[in-house]
């Protein structure tokens, strides 16, 4: 289609924050909205609508198949970053697990300057837009548009991680959600009686025909146009033809942690060194760009052979979780009871996995490693996520394998394992190996346009981009440092604020 050559709004992405944020201008402001969305519906992909499919989204056509590396901190190798190139972005095609992370998270970011982004702050955000199946309360929404569910009637392994938790001396978490989570329970997913939820189908999807929306799908941004220190708008491919959208008001980039930098970099926005050097005019230098980002280690081998054939799969595959600590404080480790055997190609080489296995995957949460993207001169992209670069990531990755063995060697689990496949050995050095090759992305990335108030940073805490007006980058990018937990859901709250902030 020919879209528009202008909107008072253009919204770049309509991933978790693009949905949600050209829904709510439509609510709170007069001004007409364009949304610019690369991939096209996910309404007829099974493998996006249930959510025992999940998994057949990776490096499918509507994935933007990334790769991250090498990594040094992960024996050079190269992995996949999953991203969803579909309306409704990586919520259309994630593991569909719909929780905050610690109120320390964000008391962090408003600590570092990023003024009204505390937990209490941020809290009616996350309550707006949920539609929480036990009804609201101080901490949980009703009512809004993205039903979540606690997974019911759990799969073995996943009701094993609960019990197991509890009998390693965690306390039993009904709600993940609180604003401490501490210890095992059932996921938050969000989906209803069966069927994936996500600001695509309830923020985006319900106000298509509305007369002030324009959704353009199959539209690749390839810039910004930037005139007197000032974002006019964008240039998009639609269809192989180039077209430029003038932006009246503000331009607002929903693209993720890899296209939202991308762009800026693109236009000529970031470190003026390395934008010469790869044949991009500097238009103003911000050298934070595509700097400081963070990703979840999930380690993919703390595999079992099933004492009896498993039962089919359910909910997400995942169904249960468990926070608990690495050392004394607060959580900086997850722990997730995977209904499929889920080790990487490296573990699954030195340990053949049997059809009937099962794994608990830690994940490391307080990362403390940090990477980068850059432009290649090719006009590609260069992304490393340095996971397991810091010392004190490897330690937490450790001891987190060394928690799921005393987990796996629970009654609940007991009963359900024949056998241990991975890691054979569990000595400190063993382990050490064994995390750098298991080690996986959890698919969340962070923090490449940080929100704060230093040199470093890219965007104010009103999500300015600092230097250029007429400009805001709303989506995981704005993140300073990662939550720790997964990300969509508060990547979905950043996005209700941000509407709060334009409006």
């Amino acid at each position: 289609m020919t879209p528009p050559l202008s909107a008072d709004y253009v919204v770049v992405g309509a991933g978790s924050a693009g949905c949600v944020l050209a829904r709510r201008l439509l609510e709170t402001t007069d001004g007409s909205v364009v949304v610019l969305e690369a991939g096209g519906s996910p309404d007829d992909l099974g493998s996006s609508t249930d959510p025992r499919r999940w998994v057949e989204n990776i490096g499918a056509p509507h994935d933007w198949t990334y790769t991250y590396g090498p990594e040094p901190g992960l024996d050079d190798r190269t992995l996949l970053l999953s991203r969803g190139r579909v309306l409704g972005g990586s919520g259309s095609t994630n593991a569909l697990v719909w929780v905050r992370g610690q109120r320390s998270d964000y008391d962090g970011w408003a600590a570092a300057g990023a003024t009204g982004w505390s937990f209490d702050e941020v809290l009616p955000y996350f309550r707006r837009s949920e539609d929480w199946e036990d009804g609201t309360s101080a901490l949980r929404g009703a009512g809004g548009p993205v039903r979540v569910e606690r997974c019911t009637d759990l799969h073995p392994v996943a009701q094993a991680l609960v019990e197991a938790g509890i009998s390693h001396g965690m306390p039993y978490l009904d709600d993940i959600n609180v604003a401490e989570p501490v210890g095992a329970g059932p996921i938050n997913i969000d989906a209803a009686a069966g069927v994936r939820t996500s600001t695509w189908t309830g923020h985006l999807r319900p106000v298509l025909d509305h007369e002030r929306l324009t959704v353009v799908t199959g539209a690749q941004v390839t810039g910004l146009s930037v005139r007197g220190g000032r974002c006019t708008g964008v240039d998009v491919v639609i269809d192989g033809s180039t077209h430029a959208i003038r932006a009246e008001r503000e331009t607002l980039l929903c693209a993720g942690s890899i296209d939202s930098p991308r762009l800026l970099l693109a236009s000529g926005i970031g470190p003026a060194d390395r934008l010469r050097a790869v044949g991009v005019e500097p238009v103003l230098d911000l050298p934070g760009v595509g700097e400081n980002l963070q990703e979840h280690p999930i380690i993919a081998g703390l595999c079992f052979e099933a004492s009896e054939e498993l039962p089919p799969l359910r909910d997400n595959l995942e169904g249960s979780m468990a926070f608990w600590r690495s050392a004394p404080g607060v959580p900086d480790l997850t722990f997730v009871s995977v209904q499929i055997p889920y080790v990487s190609a490296e573990v699954a080489q030195a340990h053949p996995v049997p059809p009937n296995a099962f794994c608990l995957a830690p994940g490391v949460m307080a990362v403390r490693s940090r990477g980068r993207l850059r432009l290649t001169p090719d006009g590609g992209l260069d992304i490393r996520s340095n996971m397991l670069t810091d010392p004190a990531d490897v330690d937490a990755a450790v001891a987190g394998v060394e928690i799921g063995l005393e987990l796996a060697d629970q009654p609940a689990f007991r009963k359900l394992v024949a056998r241990r496949v991975a890691p054979e050995t569990t000595d400190r050095t063993s382990l050490v190996q064994f995390v750098r090759r298991a080690a996986m992305p959890y698919f969340h990335p962070v923090g490449t346009c940080a929100m704060g108030v230093d040199e470093a940073s890219v965007v104010d805490p009103d999500l300015r981009v600092r230097g250029i007006e007429g400009l805001r980058v709303a989506d995981a990018s704005v993140m300073p440092t990662i939550t720790s937990a997964n990300t969509n859901a508060p990547t979905v709250m950043i996005a209700e604020r941000a509407a709060h902030l334009v409006a």
